[in-house]
C-alpha cells in the first residue's frame, strides 16, 4: 500500500525538538516532504513563503509565542486546503471542541505512536480535499 499512497507537504508546527525531530523522520522516511516550525512566527513564514500548497499541518497545542487556537484560525486563513491536526498533551473538552470548530481534522493527544501518524495523515489529507488550496 505505501507505493499507491499519495506523497505529501506537511508542516511540523511543535517546539519540543526531540518530538519534532521523530515526527518528521517518521513522515520523511515515508516518502512525505516535511517543513518543520518551531514556534507560531515560524510556522506563519513557513505558511507564507511556501511557493507550494501544504497538505497538512500538523500544530502542536502550546507553542512559546501561541498557547491558545488562535494559531489554529490563522491557519485555516492562510491555508484554508490544509489539513490540520492540533496535537496536545493539554487537552481538554473544550479545546478539543474549539479546534474542531475551527475546522481541526482531529485532536491528537500525546504521547502517541509515531507509527499512527501517516495513517492518521492520510485521513487528515483526504478530508481536506475538496476545500480551496490557497487563498493567494
Amino acid at each position: 500500500m505505501a507505493g499507491i499512497s499519495p506523497r505529501l507537504r506537511v508542516l511540523v508546527v511543535e517546539d519540543e525538538l526531540l518530538i519534532r525531530w521523530s515526527i518528521a523522520e517518521t513522515l520523511g522516511h515515508a516518502g512525505h516532504t516535511v517543513i518543520e516550525a518551531e514556534d507560531a512566527a515560524a510556522a506563519v513564514r513557513a505558511l507564507t513563503n511556501s511557493a507550494e500548497a501544504v497538505d497538512v499541518v500538523m500544530l502542536d497545542y502550546r507553542l512559546p509565542d501561541s498557547n491558545d487556537l488562535t494559531l489554529l484560525a490563522a491557519i485555516r486563513r492562510l491555508s484554508p486546503g490544509s489539513g490540520v491536526i492540533l496535537m496536545t498533551a493539554h487537552g481538554t473538552p473544550e479545546v478539543t471542541k474549539g479546534a474542531l470548530d475551527l475546522g481541526a481534522y482531529q485532536v491528537m493527544h500525546k504521547p502517541f505512536e509515531l507509527h499512527d501518524l501517516e495513517p492518521l495523515l492520510l485521513r487528515a489529507f483526504a478530508s481536506s480535499a475538496s476545500r480551496p488550496r490557497s487563498p493567494r
